[in-house]
């Protein structure tokens, strides 16, 4: 006897752009919400909202918007102090 599976198991990894303003984004990680200022972020400024929706959760810890090239891992957005934000031009 075959069987089949529909679905191989659940997601348990829960991530979503839940807004967007002038000021940054505001983005829902398993149950808590971070604010992802684009004065941190300025790539994630210049995209479009169909790209900023467009996140991946490519690991339990990072996050990955794949048409713009960035990603940011989870404890930058929990404890930014110990992430010191350097941008080159």
């Amino acid at each position: 006897m075959q069987t089949t599976s529909e679905q191989r198991g659940t997601n348990t990894l829960s991530s979503e752009v839940t807004a967007i303003t002038a000021h940054g984004l505001w983005l829902w990680v398993d149950d808590r919400e971070y604010f992802v200022p684009f004065a941190d972020y300025p790539a994630l400024k210049q995209a479009t909202v169909e790209q900023l929706l467009a996140i991946q959760r490519i690991s339990p810890t990072q996050f990955y918007w794949e048409a713009i090239d960035v990603d940011i891992e989870l404890g930058a957005l929990e404890h930014p102090e110990h992430f010191p934000l350097k941008f080159n031009s």
